[in-house]
């Protein structure tokens, strides 16, 4: 089996920012009663055999635990899995929730790879997006997380508010430059369902970013991170060297096995997925009455697998490995898209060397067209 990843869902926010339709809470009183139930499903899902080389810590915001907990439940995973040697732990950080001693004691007890939600160094797009932090708490926080020891620091920015320009979006790009991270993520803005963000764009006098305002951010954005020598390895994804590309992330790309654990955390070995139960009350009582916290799970037929494959690898630069794909599921995909294959390849969306079929950049830019048109007529 390949190397596995564990995901632990810390759901507590200080507050829910306003583009957010990822699970948390804003209550935390209920920490405790938490951290009570998440050692409890670890230790009754361990398996000894599962040889782990990531665990990331995502949320809601990490950053509000204490760093005791994280060095506690990091021995009980340990005992849990076969955590192997090098392993990547990270954890998602606010930069308005930490300090020094804060960050210098989650390095000590074991995160080595921190990844800092600065998301804008505008003080104007912060209070757009809803952010606790402000442009000099992002700086400060930056600048304390290399004290404490972090070595392996990302930076997670988003583009494409409301009449953003190139130029402010370039700013905010070379302010993050400045601060010399080895990986940033950039994330186009988007309008989930029921987020305060969406009722906003459903009102009057807000005016969404443009598909061809967000095309053209896209692009400068790979554009000025090649310049710094950013490899551009996924649709959102920037990293200085192949170390620093964020293991975890590349197991969903690649379909590689991961369990999940905290409420609304999804597990996935193939053809296998699971999911949590995504209410906190609900996770707790569960694992308080000896039941683990599974709301629902699904086998994936080699159909569906297929489409994952491919929507999926076209994500990454790197793209699908034709080889595999053709091992696997018994026959080759450029001979199965051999009808609209052509046409994407002249068009300049796709690359096909021998092996491996891999997006663009204009590929990358358009990738859910891509994606969809491949798939249809697999």
């Amino acid at each position: 089996m390949a190397s596995a990843g564990i995901y632990i869902h810390i759901p507590f926010c200080e507050r829910k920012c306003r583009y957010c339709d990822f699970y948390s809470v804003t209550d935390t009183d209920r920490q405790d009663a938490f951290q009570r139930a998440l050692t409890a499903e670890i230790r009754r899902r361990a398996h000894p055999n599962w040889h782990v080389d990531s665990i990331y810590f995502g949320g809601g915001t990490p950053s509000l635990l204490n760093p005791v907990f994280f060095e506690r439940l990091l021995m009980i995973i340990d005992r849990s899995f076969h955590i192997q040697t090098g392993v990547e732990i990270t954890m998602e950080a606010n930069p308005g929730t930490v300090d020094f001693d804060r960050l210098k004691a989650y390095r000590a007890g074991g995160i080595n790879r921190l990844n800092l939600g600065v998301q804008s160094f505008d003080d104007a797009n912060l209070r757009f997006l809803g952010r606790v932090h402000s442009a000099d708490q992002a700086r400060s926080a930056i600048a304390l997380a290399r004290r404490a020891g972090f070595e392996n620091l990302g930076l997670d920015l988003i583009y494409g508010l409301p009449n953003q320009t190139v130029a402010a979006w370039g700013d905010d790009l070379d302010q993050a430059l400045t601060e010399r991270p080895v990986h940033l993520s950039c994330y186009a803005l988007t309008y989930a369902p029921g987020t305060p963000l969406m009722r906003d764009r459903q009102s009057e006098g807000h005016v969404p970013a443009g598909e061809k305002q967000i095309a053209t951010l896209f692009d400068s954005t790979s554009r000025v991170l090649g310049a710094a020598s950013f490899d551009h390895y996924e649709i959102s994804n920037f990293a200085v060297a192949p170390q620093f590309r964020s293991r975890h992330n590349l197991k969903y790309w690649t379909r590689a096995p991961y369990l999940g654990f905290g409420p609304a955390a999804h597990s996935f070995d193939a053809p296998r997925r699971s999911w949590n139960v995504a209410d906190l009350e609900t996770y707790i009582e569960r694992l308080d009455r000896g039941r683990l916290a599974e709301e629902g799970r699904e086998l994936l037929d080699d159909a569906q697998q297929m489409i994952e494959t491919v929507f999926l690898g076209l994500r990454m630069a790197a793209g699908i490995d034709l080889n595999a794909f053709a091992a696997r599921y018994g026959g080759r995909l450029e001979t199965r898209a051999e009808k609209i294959l052509p046409s994407l390849l002249a068009e300049g969306y796709l690359t096909l060397t021998p092996g491996r079929l891999a997006p663009t950049l204009k590929g990358m830019r358009f990738h859910d067209s891509v994606s969809a048109m491949l798939t249809e007529v697999l």
